[in-house]
């Protein structure tokens, strides 16, 4: 009995422990995570948990994202994981993503993982379509996310056919015109080649600096209703608050930057901005629901908070993450240059040796000749020694007739006395002899001289074999191609130590020379153009390429706008900056009559 209320009361603290705890899943852009949480943990208990695992430290650009009805929320940072309004079924499930954005991805972010997680969300975000983005830029973003996934490109590793499984393109992109997936390929690869050299976080940074000058990027959009009951939308990012019509969320009717907005607030569902300007009236509209109206408080006040942080002189903790940067970047460098080094010298190598092939096949070629010319030599010889003997004995042969032919004429003049008729007839057989004989004569110098003519022969012909077999053991005796010794300078041993001194690190904004700070801003914002004018040629250049392969009917009412505001030069910043020219109660009174 005693062990049964044991085990019951076991049982009892077990479940009392195990109900201290819970189990949530983290989507991130790049993986998922669980953590065992405990129910006391607070928001931001889990969401340090979370960037600790990472290694982030740049959190003020994200927040726990989860869906509730027919909308989505950020959960709370002073408020228990538990308390708020989502799905209790384990594991709970929380999405970790950028909630801000940054004006200037290239200053704001540090951290190699912020600029990875920033790409991913991003990239996901345009091919998704929540971000507009046009058919010439969609092509120079697909060619950086290839490099940041694939490296350099390879023409004999990236053959045709290489990117056919990969999601680079939105799907209005690839309706919109009249081309199959091997010409999109074609594009996209055609750009990439021109990236060499760059790294996979270096890729990633130009994708971002494209993506942050489109007209979509980072604006979280609401359904509001002005006093006059105008349906419009709401725009809320890192630069401020825009008033777009439903139709249109490229560009802005009216928008009021952070520095021009004195304080935001809401009762039940209806907004109040109050402008800087206290002559301005505040204007006020109303939301479809009071949760849309937390969430719009909750994003202004982050990217106020932001634009704020990005006005002051960064704080310890930011000084010192860059610095860490700026040596990680610059041990990278150093790494990828000793890597170059080592792929040069390589390649040197690899130079020399098919050299030293090319030249032992050379070699072995003219070895292989040489044999074949003693060969030939050495039957040439015996060829010619076996005419000359031929000879010799034919020019013998020769003389013995002719010997033959003296006696017969002498015995011919000693029966010449028998008869005059048998004297001519002897006197012609004579003649006929002595002509014979002069034939055989010339012929049996002929003959002598060929049998001179043929010993010349041989004799060349064995100089020649002399030679040949004296070129044999020339080449047979050579040393192998041996390439000039490489310095000791051209691969060094070690790579060199490169650091940093941080010893001025910290600045003091009220020493700083303006005039030196001034002319720095203006050669960066010369730089800025310039490189602004390079990509709009580019971008220019590609639709160019592509336009004629464009079906006008496919097109959406945003490709529309766009074409239009490319057509009067309209870009989201000058949009901007035009907008602002005009007096806050201008604004405010247009707002009104919308």
């Amino acid at each position: 009995m005693a062990s049964a209320i044991a085990s019951k009361m076991g049982l009892h603290s077990l479940r009392r422990k195990q109900a201290k705890t819970f189990n949530v899943q983290i989507a991130t852009m790049d993986a998922d995570m669980e953590f065992s949480c405990e129910v006391k943990w607070k928001g931001k208990d889990l969401f340090d948990r979370v960037c600790r695992t990472m290694g982030l430290r740049e959190t003020w650009f994200f927040g726990l994202q989860y869906a509730v009805k027919d909308t989505v929320a950020w959960l709370k940072m002073d408020k228990k994981v538990l308390d708020h309004d989502i799905p209790k079924e384990e594991p709970i499930v929380l999405y970790f993503l950028a909630k801000f954005y940054p004006v200037n991805a290239e200053e704001e972010l540090v951290q190699d993982i912020t600029q990875h997680l920033f790409f991913l969300q991003v990239k996901r975000k345009i091919l998704e379509e929540e971000i507009y983005c046009p058919p010439e830029a969609s092509v120079l973003l697909a060619s950086y996310a290839v490099q940041a996934k694939y490296g350099d490109y390879d023409p004999n590793v990236h053959k045709p056919g290489f990117l056919a499984e990969e999601e680079l393109l939105p799907k209005r992109v690839i309706n919109l015109y009249q081309m199959t997936a091997e010409m999109w390929e074609e594009r996209i690869t055609a750009c990439y080649a021109e990236h060499r050299g760059r790294t996979r976080d270096e890729a990633e940074m130009e994708y971002l600096k494209i993506a942050q000058d489109l007209e979509m990027y980072g604006v979280n959009y609401f359904f509001i209703r002005n006093k006059k009951g105008t349906n419009l939308l709401l725009g809320v990012d890192a630069m401020g608050l825009h008033i777009y019509d439903p139709d249109n969320k490229l560009t802005p009717k009216i928008s009021f930057l952070w520095n021009e907005i004195r304080n935001i607030s809401y009762s039940d569902k209806e907004f109040a901005i109050k402008p800087l300007d206290k002559k301005t009236d505040v204007f006020k509209f109303n939301s479809s629901k009071l949760r849309v109206n937390k969430l719009i408080l909750q994003l202004c006040i982050g990217n106020h908070d932001l634009y704020m942080r990005r006005c002051r002189v960064d704080s310890l903790e930011v000084q010192q993450m860059k610095t860490q940067a700026r040596e990680e970047k610059a041990r990278k460098q150093v790494e990828r240059q000793h890597l170059e080094r080592e792929k040069q010298l390589r390649e040197e190598a690899e130079r020399a040796r098919d050299e030293l092939e090319r030249r032992l096949l050379q070699l072995q070629d003219e070895a292989h000749m040489a044999n074949e010319a003693l060969l030939r030599s050495e039957e040439t010889a015996d060829l010619l020694a076996e005419k000359a003997q031929i000879a010799e004995e034919e020019a013998k042969l020769l003389a013995q007739k002719a010997a033959e032919a003296e006696q017969e004429i002498q015995r011919i003049k000693l029966t010449a006395i028998r008869s005059e008729e048998e004297k001519r007839l002897m006197e012609q057989k004579m003649l006929e002899a002595e002509m014979l004989a002069l034939k055989m004569a010339q012929e049996s110098d002929r003959r002598a001289k060929e049998a001179d003519q043929l010993k010349q022969d041989l004799h060349k012909a064995r100089e020649s074999e002399r030679r040949a077999k004296h070129k044999l053991l020339e080449i047979t005796s050579k040393s192998p191609y041996t390439p000039p010794p490489l310095s000791a300078n051209a691969m060094p041993s070690d790579v060199p130590n490169f650091s940093f001194s941080t010893e001025n690190l910290s600045y003091d904004f009220k020493d700083t020379d303006m005039k030196r700070l001034s002319m720095e801003i203006e050669k960066e914002k010369v730089e800025y153009m310039e490189k602004s004018k390079h990509l709009q040629e580019q971008l220019n250049e590609l639709k160019t390429e592509i336009e004629s392969l464009k079906l006008r009917e496919r097109e959406t009412p945003l490709d529309i706008l766009h074409n239009e505001n490319s057509q009067q030069g309209n870009t989201k910043h000058n949009t901007y900056k035009k907008l602002t020219l005009q007096s806050a109660k201008s604004r405010v009174a247009c707002f009104e009559e919308l």
